[in-house]
């Protein structure tokens, strides 16, 4: 199954969860209204996800005159990529790393860190920018933002049917396991919808770079550097980053709740495109 169809099956599984929980526990009226709320709750945040993450990350704009080489490579990869031009940023922090936000390709905006720029040569972050380019182009802020949506959803009224019995009241026990159980569940499909997006944004990324080799390289600094260089970093955001923010190594269950794939993993997959 290619990623994007497993992106596919991972928001329809859960739609699916959506509405059991809604009619098991809430029946269509609370259904209804936590999706409702949920909806309202994403919105803002999709919508306004460009100004609240850059300002949280204290992000300065950068002109072609004042960032020349960084400004001219966004430039330059964007029109291979057949995309507007993005707003560029720089975020003071020496942990590498980069991001990019926008709820279109329209209004999009790609950060990277000072401590990116000093680590990686020119063709590893040229690497680097297209990826978060990829993911303007494949719209991922949108599906990120679809996918926290229902996850929302399912943990309101999974504590909606908590806190008002649901339909069957006696059932105590079980509506607490789905109190449980369902934003678990939830949790672990939105994480893996967004692994998926990172394959996708690795493979598509490279292309628009020309070349895996850039990617591959980059990978292998970032994961041997995040560790050493911990960032101050919101982990409502840790999505976004081209590696986590937080930690190096993934295994067990860990790799379950994470955001993003193994490092290992990534490399095996770009090196296949060679």
């Amino acid at each position: 199954m290619t990623n994007s169809l497993r992106t596919v099956a991972l928001m329809a599984a859960m739609i699916v969860l959506f509405a059991a929980i809604g009619q098991a526990i809430g029946g269509n009226g609370g259904m209804a209204i936590a999706f409702a709320v949920a909806i309202g709750l994403n919105f803002g945040s999709y919508w306004f996800s460009d100004k609240i993450v850059l300002r949280m990350y204290r992000a300065t704009e950068v002109t072609a005159a004042e960032a020349p080489e960084l400004y001219n490579m966004v430039d330059r990869l964007r029109q291979r990529a057949n995309l507007p031009m993005p707003k560029v940023y720089v975020i003071p922090s020496d942990q590498p790393n980069a991001f990019a936000t926008g709820r279109n390709p329209e209004h999009a905006a790609v950060a990277v860190t000072n401590g990116i720029a000093r680590l990686l040569s020119k063709d590893e972050l040229e690497g680097v920018i297209g990826h978060e380019l990829a993911h303007v182009k494949n719209r991922d802020i949108l599906t990120g933002s679809i996918a926290a949506a229902l996850a929302s959803a399912i943990t309101l009224i999974a504590r909606f049917g908590f806190f008002f019995g649901g339909r069957d009241r006696g059932n105590l026990i079980g509506t607490l396991l789905m109190l449980i159980v369902a934003p678990i569940a939830a949790m672990l499909i939105q994480m893996a919808i967004s692994r998926s997006r990172e394959f996708v944004a690795d493979r598509d990324g490279a292309a628009i770079a020309g070349s895996p080799d850039g990617l591959v390289n980059a990978l292998r600094k970032l994961h041997s550097s995040v560790e050493r260089m911990p960032m101050d970093a919101n982990p409502s955001t840790a999505h976004m980053f081209i590696v986590n923010p937080f930690s190096g190594g993934l295994g067990g269950l860990r790799k379950l709740f994470s955001t993003h794939p193994p490092a290992e993993e990534r490399i095996a997959r770009l090196v296949e495109m060679r």
